[in-house]
């Protein structure tokens, strides 16, 4: 599955935004998605593996427990992605730049104007 695709649902984009916070139970992720988007554990369950499989996140058993927490594979492989678009973007924040720049010229008077 592309990755854009993978963060493209909110469930996991706000699993995601739990586990930017540290490391994490599956239960505990599973009782804040119940909260958040009326969800059972079993659907949790599913998009957390969505996110194994793409390399978002990684999982370690201790003892009954599976402690997720993020993996960085999954985002290297959107941003690889997204830096393909990087020269057309940049180039439309940097002409921004330069007409904020401009406004701010015309707004503020020089020093030493006597205004």
């Amino acid at each position: 599955m592309h990755p854009l695709t993978v963060l493209g649902d909110p469930v996991r984009r706000a699993l995601l935004d739990r586990l930017a916070a540290g490391e994490c139970p599956a239960g505990q992720l599973a009782s804040a998605a119940r909260v958040d988007f009326g969800i059972g554990a079993s659907a949790v369950s599913q998009h957390l593996a969505v996110l194994r499989q793409a390399g978002f996140v990684a999982m370690r058993p201790r003892g009954r427990e599976r402690l997720y927490r993020i993996s960085g594979d999954g985002f290297s492989v959107a941003q690889g992605w997204l830096d393909r678009f990087r020269p057309f973007w940049a180039a439309a924040f940097d002409r921004l730049g330069a007409d904020l720049d401009r406004e701010a010229v015309d707004r503020d008077p020089p020093y030493g104007s006597g205004v």
